[in-house]
């Protein structure tokens, strides 16, 4: 029984991990660029969340309503003055461009806000520790909560994609950039605009980070690994699939905990490495996979 335990308590921490992972799926399937500031940009979204609620007494719910409309706004400068202009001079610029980004991002956070680890749980009362029973099953509130927000961000996304102009006209241009603009769509704004619903997806999840457990301004480096790993495992730009990889990985890590105190990192790694080497020997081309599939889901 303890096991099939740990294996809820996997799905719903894989929850939390497809929550980060989102950003990253999305702008991969888009722009193909793996933004390594992702991790940096949740946590400064965090403390931003964290400051409101120290300084103003906001609940961290409705300071995430203000950080998500500023966010975008940040991600909409991310594209316009780094990744627009950094792609022009290859593949490898915007990932360097993203990683110095990254740096700055930290450092900045260290000089403000010190070394001091901070959490957002002290302001949602009880929603950090509540949890109700089913049967002989004891499932956190905030566990559930996170990992409903994940489904419905992913399925807003897949709505969107599907359903809407702009989400059409990022299609395209994920499909051809350059056919789409021979046909009238603007190729950077789109990108802009997607920039932005990524950065607004990673503030969101930098809220819930803080909200479950403590942050501190170099905490993004192990969450960009953990969104990392999720994406891998379900496919580079694949929303569905990096909820189900994000469930894999919290599986993995919830059974390895079990079975022993340092298991929990180690079996995440583990599994991460062992699709990673199934897919580049299966198909040699990880990108290639995981975008086909980005447009294939939604078509």
């Amino acid at each position: 029984m303890i096991w099939i335990n740990q294996i809820f308590q996997g799905i719903l921490l894989g929850g939390y991990y497809a929550l980060l992972a989102c950003g990253v799926s999305f702008m991969f399937g888009v722009m193909r660029i793996i933004n390594l500031a992702h991790g940096s940009l949740a946590v400064a979204a965090a403390y931003g969340v964290f400051w409101l609620a120290d300084r103003y007494g906001l609940n961290p719910f409705f300071g995430l309503l203000i950080s998500i409309p500023v966010m975008a706004a940040v991600g909409w400068l991310l594209h316009r003055l780094i990744l627009e202009r950094s792609a022009k001079a290859g593949e490898l610029i915007p990932i360097l461009s993203t990683f110095g980004l990254a740096v700055v991002l930290d450092n900045s956070l260290f000089a403000i806000f010190g070394a001091d680890t901070r959490s957002l749980a002290p302001y949602i009362d009880t929603l950090a520790y509540n949890s109700f029973d089913i049967g002989s099953f004891t499932f956190g509130d905030l566990s559930v909560l996170t990992f409903i927000v994940a489904v419905v961000m992913l399925g807003g996304l897949h709505w969107m994609l599907k359903h809407t102009p702009i989400g059409r006209r990022i299609r395209a241009v994920a499909d051809d950039a350059d056919t789409a603009q021979m046909v009238g769509v603007n190729a950077v704004a789109v990108n802009a605009v997607a920039a932005a619903i990524t950065v607004a997806t990673v503030a969101v999840a930098g809220v819930f980070l803080a909200m479950r457990a403590t942050i501190d301004p170099y905490t993004g480096e192990p969450q960009l690994i953990f969104a990392f790993e999720a994406v891998m495992i379900g496919g580079l730009g694949s929303l569905w699939g990096t909820l189900a990889g994000g469930i894999a990985l919290g599986v993995a890590q919830s059974l390895g905990a079990q079975i022993n105190s340092q298991g929990f990192l180690i079996a995440g790694h583990v599994l991460f490495l062992i699709v990673f080497l199934i897919r580049l020997l299966s198909h040699g081309q990880l990108p290639r996979l995981g975008f086909t599939r980005f447009l294939a889901f939604a078509r």
